[in-house]
Formats: structure tokens, C-alpha cells, sequence
């Protein structure tokens, strides 16, 4: 008997195969994807994570079972996205649990009520589920409403402060060093380039853009870093957010922005003087496969 593991993010996969006992078999990653699978596109790229999965699995495997945490899913397809999950994984529907990644995330982290957790990688979000399982989730509506403090949040609020300047000045002076950090992975510094880059790429080619930003900030760029307090600024709104709707208790925060530079942590702190700050490292992934497991 196996019982497979997966977290399927935006921008990457991992999976944890479980034997009977619970022993991590095997361990491994894919491609990234989402629940969006009424989209042509994000259902050929839920395929190909399932597809490289399936075969990365160790020869002779038997799945008995299998969970699966999958960023954007949604209550109303979660019948089909278990029906196609079932075909990839050679399963039927009754034998996999589905959530989205970050009740996944949660779970591994907190149990019911016990605590907060937000996500801030390409996206931001924010959870909490109730001692009797409710879920109340703050954030999470993607880069064109908000996605305050995300990585696609602190590249575009990059871009648009330093065009912003362009605009009164004529130059990029004030923020050189934020806008060669930016225009290098972008390929160039006219608008055409960025143009191109950001209407031709997906959120998570994007979100890579933050890391440019911090660059900007680790060598003195004064915009980069007020940019990146106000990210931390935008994760502490979904802390009190959590905190009004739930009661005060630890807030956990996940997620590849919370390490992106040291300021990002400060200014939380900053944000949020009265409430315990966590920053657990999870591995969803296993927690899933012991999910999977009963």
C-alpha cells in the first residue's frame, strides 16, 4: 500500500510518497500548476504535473490512496479535477482528498483554531479554519485586484513607482540602481521591453521580478526598500484581517517573500507589535500523504 502527497503551487510541485506505515518512500518535485482547469492551458499544465509525477513514482507502485493541495481550486470543479486526478494516478475519485494548498498549508501548520497562517509567495493569502472546520480566508484574489505584498504585488509596484518617475523626470536618477536590477531580467530599459516581458508572461515569471527588487534594496536603493516595508506592511493587513475576523492568536507566515529580505520580517513586526509571529517551514507535501493515509 502507497499513499501519494502532492502541493501543486503557481510555480512548482512536490510530492511525497508514503508506504503503509507512513515512511516517506520516495520524494520529489514537478512543474507548477492550478485548479483553474476550466482554462485549456492551466488543465494541460495540471496534466503534466500529474503525468511527471506518475512516472517519477519508484517502479511496482500501488497507490491505495493519494491528497492533493492545488492552488486556485475551486468547490465547483473539484468533481472533475478528482475525476482527471483519478485517471493520471490510476485511482478512482473516492480515493483522493482534495483541498486547495493553502488549507494544506494550515493543516500541516496549525491545528483547527489554533492559530493564523498566510502565504505570501507569487500571490498572498491568508487562512483560518475553525475549531469545527469553517474557513475564512482574507486575500488571495490575484495579481489584477490585489495580492498585497506578493511577489507579482512588489515587482509590479516596482515597475509602476520607478515609470511613475520616468514620467515627472525624464530619467530613472533617483532609483538606479532599483532600475538596472529590473531592466537586466527584463532584457532592456525601454518600454517596449517591459511591454513585453509583463504582458507576455505569467505570474510567476512576473513574481521572479521581486528578486530584482531585493537586490535593488541589499545594495542601498532607497525605493526598493520603502517598496518592500510596504509589502510587509500589505502581509500585516492580512494578519489583522485574521485577527478581527478570528481572535488574536499566532499568526504563521509561509512562503518565499517572508525570506526575500530581511525587511519584509521588520516591517511585520512593525505592523503587528501585540501578536506572535511564526515562521514555520512546512513540508505540505508529507503532511498530504499522511492525510492520504486516514
Amino acid at each position: 500500500m502507497s499513499f501519494l502527497g502532492v502541493d501543486i503551487g503557481g510555480t512548482a510541485s512536490r510530492y511525497v510518497l508514503a508506504d503503509a506505515d507512513g515512511a516517506v518512500a520516495a520524494r520529489g518535485s514537478a512543474g507548477g500548476a492550478t485548479g483553474h482547469i476550466f482554462n485549456p492551458v492551466e488543465r494541460d499544465k495540471l496534466v503534466a504535473v500529474l503525468q511527471s509525477i506518475a512516472a517519477a513514482l519508484p517502479a511496482g507502485t500501488m497507490l491505495s490512496a493519494a491528497c492533493l493541495g492545488i492552488t486556485g481550486l475551486g468547490d465547483k470543479i473539484r468533481d472533475e479535477a478528482a475525476s482527471l486526478i483519478g485517471d493520471h494516478l490510476s485511482l478512482p475519485a473516492s480515493s483522493i482528498r482534495l483541498t486547495d494548498d493553502m488549507e494544506l498549508a494550515y493543516r500541516a501548520a496549525f491545528a483547527p483554531g489554533a492559530g493564523h497562517l498566510i502565504s505570501a509567495g507569487t500571490g498572498s493569502i491568508g487562512l483560518h479554519v475553525t475549531a469545527d472546520g469553517q474557513i475564512i480566508r482574507v486575500g488571495g484574489r490575484g495579481l489584477l485586484i490585489d495580492d498585497g505584498g506578493s511577489g507579482t504585488w512588489i515587482a509590479l509596484t516596482a515597475l509602476d513607482r520607478l515609470y511613475r518617475g520616468i514620467d515627472e523626470t525624464g530619467s530613472t536618477a533617483q532609483a538606479q540602481i532599483l532600475a538596472d536590477e529590473l531592466f537586466t531580467p527584463i532584457g532592456g530599459s525601454d518600454w517596449d521591453a517591459t511591454r513585453a516581458y509583463i504582458y507576455g508572461s505569467d505570474r510567476g515569471r512576473i513574481g521572479a521580478l521581486a528578486q530584482a527588487v531585493a537586490r535593488a534594496a541589499t545594495k542601498g536603493d532607497a525605493l526598493a526598500l520603502d517598496i518592500l516595508t510596504q509589502a510587509g506592511t500589505e502581509l500585516a493587513r492580512l494578519g489583522h484581517a485574521l485577527v478581527a475576523r478570528a481572535g488574536h492568536l499566532p499568526i504563521g507566515y509561509v512562503g518565499g517573500i517572508i525570506d526575500l529580505h530581511p525587511q519584509i520580517r521588520l516591517s511585520l513586526a512593525d505592523a503587528l507589535p501585540d501578536e506572535v509571529l511564526l515562521y514555520p517551514r512546512l513540508d505540505a507535501a508529507a503532511f498530504a500523504a499522511q492525510w492520504a493515509r486516514g
